[in-house]
C-alpha cells in the first residue's frame, strides 16, 4: 500500500504546496520582522493616545498656547487613523506569519530571543513619543525623564538583542 500512496497525485501535490509555502515564508521572514519592528511604535503611540493633561487642555481652550518638547506630527484625523489601522494590521499579520514560520521550523525559535527585546524597544519608542509630544504649560518634566531613563533602557534592549543575535547566529553556523 505504501507504493500506491507514493504515486498518489493528490498527496504529492499537497507536499509540493507545503514546500512552496515554506519557501515563501523563508523569503519573507526579513520583511515580516522589519514590518513588525517599524509598526510597533506606531501602534503603541496610537493605543497610548495624546497625553496632554486636562488642565493644559482647559488652558489651551481659553487661548493659552501649549508648550511642547517636540511638536506632534499629524496627518489629520483621517490620515492618523489610516496610518494606525495599517500599522495595526502589519503588527498582527507579521506576528501571525512569524509564529507560523516558527511552527513550520522556517524560523528558528531562538530568534524570538532577539525579536522580543527589539519589539519592547519599539513599545518604548512609541510610549516615549507620546510623552515628549504631550502639550504642557511650562516645562515637560516627563520628556526629560524619558530622555534620562528611556534612552539607557532602549540601549540595554538593543545591546541585549545584538548579543543574542550573535549567539544564535554562531550556534546556527556550528550546527551547519
Amino acid at each position: 500500500m505504501s507504493d500506491e500512496r507514493l504515486g498518489d497525485p493528490e498527496r504529492s501535490g499537497r507536499a509540493l504546496a507545503a514546500g512552496r509555502t515554506i519557501l515563501v515564508l523563508r523569503r519573507i521572514v526579513p520583511v515580516l520582522v522589519a514590518s513588525l519592528l517599524l509598526s510597533t511604535p506606531v501602534v503603541t503611540a496610537t493605543l497610548v493616545g495624546d497625553l496632554t493633561g486636562d488642565a493644559a487642555r482647559h488652558l489651551a481652550a481659553e487661548g493659552e498656547p501649549l508648550d511642547y518638547a517636540v511638536e506632534p506630527v499629524s496627518l489629520g484625523v483621517t490620515g492618523d487613523r489610516l496610518v494606525a489601522v495599517l500599522a495595526g494590521v502589519l503588527v498582527i499579520v507579521s506576528l501571525v506569519l512569524l509564529v507560523r514560520a516558527t511552527a513550520t521550523r522556517t524560523l528558528d525559535p531562538r530568534w524570538w530571543t532577539v525579536l522580543v527585546p527589539l519589539v519592547l524597544g519599539g513599545v518604548l519608542i512609541g510610549l516615549s513619543w507620546r510623552i515628549v509630544t504631550a502639550g504642557v504649560i511650562g516645562a515637560n518634566i516627563g520628556a526629560g525623564l524619558v530622555v534620562l531613563a528611556g534612552g539607557p533602557v532602549l540601549l540595554v534592549l538593543l545591546v541585549a538583542a545584538m548579543a543574542q543575535a550573535f549567539r544564535v547566529r554562531r550556534r546556527q553556523r556550528m550546527m551547519g
